[in-house]
């Protein structure tokens, strides 16, 4: 008898033990970039495969590509894809004043890693994830939102001053669990992701995190199959079972104010509630039948069906199997490319398979093949793309490659330089550099508080319920009209005593020099012979009252298309 309830308690004690494992085993992060086998392949190599690759694509199309961009007008350009903000004029002329022909690269390390830019790359990139992820600043704060800006952006910033790896920084959104906001008990920022995707079953969770991260549309398959693709409804609803232990929980201040929350796992008993083992979802087919699903990725992997927490955590095997799929490099790269190049392989960029095929699939596979190899380095990337010939060219389109406009429908050919405007926080970012006000900034907090207060003003004028893209400059009247007379353009061209025109106005330089200071700062260039004309006849006109007449044209530049675009 001893003997029976000695073999009993060890089994029992075996079986706990593996459940503990399993469990440890499943909350466990991917392993970090230096546990994988690293790719032999060099930063020189990788660009030169992509120089190749769009060569090819333009003798195909037989076109030639533009011109290469001038040294500022690429310097412009960097600066603002990498750092969310136009040069210093002492940034550009320094620049331009290097002789070396490695200068782009050695330009592209510095502000990726050097102590001097650290800080304001971890702001850019917190801004462009922290718009994807929960959106631009609301009008006005939605008090029953569960989302904490604040948490979000910490964490991010966190991850990006660490150059943690991307696929690391989407396993933790993924499976995060914890408190939304800084300070409180379990804070994990990461939770700030999904906490607020949960309704309906947590129908938007699946769907965001498919584009977002495997860069996949399956939320038009919630209802029925895709009539376009060869996505089925059945795969949404198989993904959707990884979201269905998770809970949000709020925790109020005052009546009807939250907090904070948080995001945590629970058991999954299955919506039939008969076998906890085997935790099914129901769904209806458009015939009205209905179907059950169990957690299934998108490739077909399987896993085991539990609904105890501590047997199976489902996301976190979701966020696994996201970081283990080639979707997830080639999502990324696409993503960045059109960060940088103004159109992705694909349009819409998270909308990969076989129904919208890329415009270089071969080179499309390959990055994100060689981005897993590096271990999933985010600043690897941008490095590739920086540095590639069809970021150098020139966005002056010429008569061998004027058919290359993806803005009529044709798939992008990367013979020229896409324009686009710049975001909204890039254009603020820009201001404040441009006009020498970035120097009395405060605190990180401190900055982002003023910088939503203003996105809110065109969140109001111009933006959706969502707070999204509408909030960029496309050169409508509205928007040129707040823009040229809003707070931060009239403080900016105020001529008084302190302010960066009257020390403009002030200084030793000549009337020309003044003028060729104050295109170089918005434009990144002088300006042309009959522009230095026209600032020459304002002075005129103005009697000689150098601080006005610098007012009138700082004012028109800040105000001009060149100046709000990325060309």
């Amino acid at each position: 008898m001893t003997v029976a309830l000695s073999t009993v308690a060890v089994a029992a004690a075996e079986k706990a033990g593996a459940a503990v494992k399993k469990r440890e085993a499943a909350d466990a992060p991917p392993p970090s970039p230096s546990a994988r086998p690293a790719s032999a392949t060099t930063d020189a190599e990788v660009v030169s495969l992509i120089n190749a690759a769009i060569l090819q694509g333009w003798k195909d199309a037989g076109i030639a590509p533009s011109q290469p961009a001038t040294d500022g007008e690429w310097c412009r350009r960097v600066f603002l894809d990498i750092l969310g903000r136009v040069p210093t004029v002492e940034e550009l002329q320094g620049f331009l004043a290097e002789k070396s022909t490695s200068k782009r690269q050695a330009l592209v390390d510095r502000l990726l890693e050097s102590d001097r830019y650290v800080e304001e790359y971890a702001r850019n990139w917190t801004t462009i994830w922290t718009n994807i992820l929960i959106g631009r600043p609301p009008a006005q704060r939605d008090r029953r939102r569960l989302v904490n800006r604040e948490g979000m952006q910490q964490w991010l910033r966190r991850s990006l001053l660490k150059n943690k790896s991307y696929d690391a920084m989407v396993y933790e959104l993924v499976s995060a669990t914890g408190s939304s906001k800084p300070g409180e008990e379990g804070y994990n920022g990461a939770v700030n992701f999904l906490l607020d995707n949960l309704q309906e079953n947590a129908a938007t969770a699946t769907a965001k995190t498919a584009r977002y991260f495997l860069g996949l549309q399956v939320q038009c398959t919630q209802c029925h199959n895709h009539p376009f693709n060869e996505w089925k409804q059945n795969q949404f609803w198989e993904l959707n079972a990884f979201f269905r232990q998770t809970k949000a929980l709020r925790t109020f201040q005052g009546r009807n104010d939250i907090a904070f929350a948080r995001l945590e796992n629970e058991d999954f008993a299955g919506e039939s509630r008969k076998n906890p083992k085997e935790a099914e979802i129901y769904y209806e087919l458009r015939n009205g039948t209905i179907a059950a699903a169990w957690p299934t990725f998108v490739d077909g992997t399987k896993i085991d069906a539990s609904g105890y927490s501590d047997e199976v955590n489902r996301r976190a095997e979701l966020a696994r199997l996201i970081t283990k799929s080639e979707y997830l490099g080639k999502a990324i790269v696409n993503r960045m490319w059109a960060h940088f190049l103004g159109h992705g392989f694909t349009r819409p960029i998270d909308d990969l398979g076989p129904h919208n095929p890329p415009s270089h699939p071969e080179l499309l596979d390959r990055l994100g093949q060689e981005f897993a190899g590096t271990g999933h380095d985010l600043k690897r990337l941008i490095r590739w793309v920086a540095l590639s010939e069809p970021y150098s060219l020139s966005s002056k389109v010429g008569p061998k490659n004027k058919r290359d406009d993806p803005a009529l429908g044709e798939k992008p050919l990367f013979s020229h330089f896409y324009l686009r405007q710049m975001r909204a926080e890039e254009l603020y970012e820009s201001l404040l550099v441009a006009t020498e006000a970035d120097k009395t900034k405060g605190g990180y907090e401190e900055q982002e508080k003023t910088k939503g207060d203003w996105l809110r003003q065109f969140t109001i004028a111009f933006g959706t319920d969502e707070g999204d893209d509408a909030t960029t400059f496309d050169g409508t009247i509205p928007q040129t009209l707040m823009l040229m007379n809003g707070d931060l353009v009239q403080k900016a061209t105020k001529a008084e005593p302190g302010s960066f025109l009257h020390r403009v106005a002030a200084s030793n330089l000549k009337a020309a020099a003044q003028i060729d200071f104050l295109y170089m700062a918005a434009l990144a260039r002088k300006p042309s012979g009959p522009e230095l004309k026209m600032a020459n006849d304002i002075l005129a006109a103005r009697g000689g009252d150098t601080a006005a007449a610098l007012q009138d044209v700082w004012w028109a530049l800040l105000n001009s298309n060149e100046f709000i675009l990325n060309h």
